[in-house]
C-alpha cells in the first residue's frame, strides 16, 4: 500500500492527460514553475484520475490548497471548502473539478487586480513597475493554466477573452521592453497593460461568481 501511494505522488506532477484548447502563443509554449499551491492541485488531480479519491483527500486535507481556501475564504463562495471536501470524499470528480477551478480562478482574478494597482503606481520607475508587471502575468497564467479546460467548459467566451487578455497584457510587459533602457515606452508599456489585466479580472470574477459548485453534482 505505501509503495503504491509513494508512486502515485512520485508521477501526480506528470503533464495530466486530457484535451486541451489550442492557445496563444505565450499559453502555449511557457510553462511556469509550480509553487506549493499548483504543486498540491496537481497531486490532487492526478489521484482523482487515477481513481484513487481516498489519496485526493488527503493531499486536500493536508495541503496548500485547503489552507489557500480557509485563507481567502472571505474572497471565495461561501463554503467552498466544505464543497470540496464532500466532492473528494464522494468521488464526485466532475464536482471537485469546478470547486478547485473556482479557488484558482479567484487566485488569478486578485492577481490581475493587484498587478493593475501596481503598474498605475507612477510613484514607482517604469522599468520597475514593467518587471513586476511581467512576474504578475506569469503568476496569473501558473494559475489559470491549470483550470483552463474547466472554465472552458463551463463559460468557453471566459476562457476565450482570459487567454487572450494574458496574450495582450504579456506583450506589453516582455522582457524587450523592459531592456530598452526608455522609461517612456516602459510607461507606456506598463499603462497599456492595465486594459487586459482589468479584463482578466472581469473574466474570472465573472467565473467565480457564477459557479456554485454546491449545486453542480455529477449525473
Amino acid at each position: 500500500m505505501k509503495s503504491a501511494l509513494a508512486l502515485l505522488l512520485a508521477t501526480a506532477l506528470l503533464p495530466l492527460a486530457g484535451p486541451r484548447p489550442a492557445l496563444a502563443h505565450h499559453t502555449g509554449t511557457y510553462a511556469p514553475r509550480d509553487n506549493d499551491i499548483s504543486t498540491n492541485f496537481k497531486q490532487i488531480k492526478f489521484a482523482l484520475r487515477s481513481g484513487r479519491p481516498d489519496v485526493a483527500l488527503r493531499l486536500f486535507e493536508a495541503g496548500a490548497v485547503r489552507t489557500e481556501m480557509r485563507q481567502r475564504a472571505v474572497r471565495l463562495p461561501e463554503g467552498l471548502e466544505d464543497t470540496t471536501r464532500d466532492a473528494l470524499r464522494s468521488a464526485d470528480g466532475a464536482r471537485a473539478e469546478v470547486a478547485l477551478m473556482v479557488l484558482f480562478a479567484a487566485l488569478a482574478r486578485d492577481l490581475a487586480l493587484e498587478a493593475d494597482r501596481q503598474l498605475a503606481d507612477e510613484r514607482v520607475a517604469p522599468e520597475t513597475r514593467v518587471a513586476a508587471g511581467r512576474r504578475f502575468v506569469e503568476a496569473i497564467w501558473r494559475y489559470y493554466n491549470l483550470i483552463d479546460f474547466v472554465v472552458t467548459q463551463q463559460d468557453h467566451k471566459a476562457a476565450v477573452g482570459v487567454r487572450l487578455a494574458i496574450d495582450e497584457a504579456e506583450a506589453y510587459v516582455r522582457t524587450e521592453v523592459k531592456g530598452e533602457g526608455n522609461p517612456e515606452r516602459a510607461g507606456l508599456g506598463a499603462e497599456r497593460a492595465r486594459e487586459p489585466l482589468r479584463r482578466i479580472a472581469q473574466f474570472l470574477s465573472a467565473v467565480v461568481d457564477g459557479s456554485s459548485p454546491s449545486t453542480r453534482r455529477s449525473s
